[in-house]
């Protein structure tokens, strides 16, 4: 996923507000973000480091198309996590206790959902959007199942093809 865009995700700011933050303009936070310019490591850095993050680098095979979809509807989650914080857990939670009679062997990953849902909105965001392998894996047996409403995930779908 585009490191500006994982940023923005992360904290649920517009590209106006990340590039006020990381005192940048908006149409360079556009540009890195279409992939018409490149930040370096050290942009990228500054940029989170603006907002009160931290990056680190990530070595891993490359995400599939569905990891990817699979990221771009978590980050739309992630905004309705910060709009209803509570109504999103209790959907998450309820959706924890229907998922361990349905996957008995998924226990240790809906064990550490409901351990990443006692945090911060931050750092339950910052799990949500983790593409490492193990973020990877936690993604396929979300909790989050009924968050979104199909005009939303319609509108995920789009955007990805719009980014293809």
């Amino acid at each position: 996923m585009n490191p500006v865009r994982s940023i923005r995700a992360a904290v649920g700011m517009t590209q106006r507000q990340l590039a006020d933050a990381a005192r940048t303009s908006q149409p360079t936070v556009a540009a890195y973000e279409a992939g018409a310019k490149s930040p370096t490591w050290r942009t990228v850095e500054r940029m989170a480091s603006s907002v009160g993050l931290a990056c680190f680098p990530l070595v891993g095979t490359p995400l599939t198309r569905d990891q990817e979809r699979s990221i771009a509807l978590h980050a739309a989650i992630s905004k309705e996590l910060r709009m209803r914080h509570r109504e999103v857990i209790e959907v998450a939670m309820h959706n924890i206790s229907r998922m361990r009679s349905l996957n008995p062997h998924a226990t240790s990953l809906l064990d550490e959902w409901e351990g990443i849902l006692e945090g911060t909105t931050d750092q339950i965001v910052a799990r949500m959007l983790d593409p490492s392998e193990h973020g990877r894996d936690l993604r396929q047996v979300t909790p989050f199942a009924g968050v979104l409403s199909p005009a939303q995930r319609a509108a995920v779908y789009r955007s990805l093809r719009g980014a293809a």
